[in-house]
């Protein structure tokens, strides 16, 4: 038996014990699970941070949560429940600033675990998250498809928007288990009245797209595996209009999320878990084990199976990696900054019985500072915040 860790949930940024050079807290919450962090940067200084709560993924009282640490503050704010829907389990928030001064919500719905039903739905603030503008609908549902996102819009050099998403596909004859989502951009050029839709070829199994720019304007795309197997990468020279087929980077991937974002020095920071299924001794049928619900399995329609290749689930989610590339992404130096077993063979959040340190988010703030959201065994939201001499010091470069 693992022993319990105190969290304290007070949102009070400190000093890690043991380390001048790095600040930690945890962010308040009411909720038994938290999960899925979003931060962002916003326009007056602030740095939010979205998630769900709730009891646990899947459940209908699963909702967007909002938190911000002012600037100048070392304390997050109280909790913000922004999204109460009490059929659909309300997931995977995404904050985006647009140059207009508005703030852009935007989060997923689903049935239970049924990721092939969701469809996107955001909400709108003209005052940096003060107040929000009425829940619309983002991308309708489609029948067998469900469109799910994680990363923020990046906005480009010609004044395009695009929105990394993935399709959760529906397999006849059973739930959905991840095994037929792809991933596509869709792009905006009239910031967000109208978008049209890329798929990125070969991205079966590819999720959780995350895009930033080079120093050679090319666009560089990193995605989870469903496979567990390695961290993917595609690229697009054409403002995101094609993509080459994803191919699996030396990063080892356990089918949980990352993120990775640019410097202001042209560097890039990535946070990700250092492990894959090879650190595996067990494993899950699907994400959603626990939750019962009564729709029937699709019964209709194409597989469209190009192998035997099956989702992975039940890798250990741990540990926490932060790394940082100078060259574009072709080298990464690494540092963890926490440590534990990642037990994920259940996403039990109220006995206590999950232990995985994930989804993480990365940003720079104006003061160069980096700072990390992450999953805490499914309780809480951890927010870390260093520099990236902290990365570098580390491994003697």
């Amino acid at each position: 038996m693992i022993a319990d860790i105190e969290i304290v949930a007070d949102g009070v940024v400190r000093p890690a014990a043991g380390d001048p050079d790095r600040f930690d807290a945890f962010i308040p919450s009411p909720c038994v699970q938290n999960h899925a962090a979003n931060l962002m940067p916003l326009a007056n200084g602030d740095l939010a941070c979205v998630w769900f709560g709730g009891t646990q993924e899947g459940m209908s009282d699963i909702s967007v949560y909002f938190s911000r640490l002012s600037r100048g503050s070392t304390e997050w704010s109280p909790a913000e429940k922004l999204s109460d829907d009490s059929r659909r389990s309300e997931q995977n928030p995404v904050l985006f600033p647009a140059r207009d001064g508005t703030l852009w919500l935007m989060w997923t719905a689903q049935l239970a675990g049924n990721q092939d039903t969701a469809f996107v739905r955001r909400r709108l603030s003209r005052d940096n998250g003060r107040s929000w503008g009425p829940i619309e609908t983002m991308f309708a549902e489609q029948h067998g498809r469900g469109t799910f996102i994680r990363q923020p819009i990046v906005v480009l050099d010609n004044g395009d928007w695009l929105l990394p998403v993935f399709y959760c596909h529906s397999t006849p004859g059973r739930k959905w288990n991840g095994d037929e989502d792809t991933s596509a951009v869709k792009i905006s050029s009239d910031q967000g009245k109208t978008w049209r839709d890329v798929e990125v070829p070969g991205s079966r199994g590819c999720v959780h797209m995350c895009i930033d720019r080079l120093d050679d304007g090319a666009l560089l795309a990193l995605f989870r595996s469903r496979w567990a197997d390695n961290i993917y990468q595609s690229r697009s020279g054409d403002h995101g209009r094609t993509w080459s087929a994803p191919v699996a980077t030396s990063l080892p991937n356990n089918n949980s999320s990352i993120q990775f974002t640019r410097l202001g020095n042209g560097h890039l920071a990535l946070v990700f878990n250092d492990s894959s299924a090879k650190a595996a001794t067990d494993r899950r049928l699907s994400l959603y084990d626990e939750i019962e619900d009564e729709l029937p399995p699709v019964i209709a329609g194409n597989s469209g199976k190009t192998d035997g290749r099956t989702a992975f689930w039940g890798a250990p989610r741990a540990p926490m990696t932060l790394a940082v590339s100078t060259d574009g992404g072709q080298s990464w130096t690494r540092r963890n900054v926490e440590t534990g077993d990642g037990y994920c063979m259940t996403n039990n959040s109220r006995d206590q019985t999950n232990r995985e340190l994930s989804y993480p988010s990365v940003k720079q703030t104006a003061d160069g500072a980096l700072h990390m959201a992450f999953t805490f065994h499914r309780r809480a939201i951890k927010h870390v915040r260093v520099t990236e001499p902290w990365v570098t010091r580390a491994a003697g470069t």
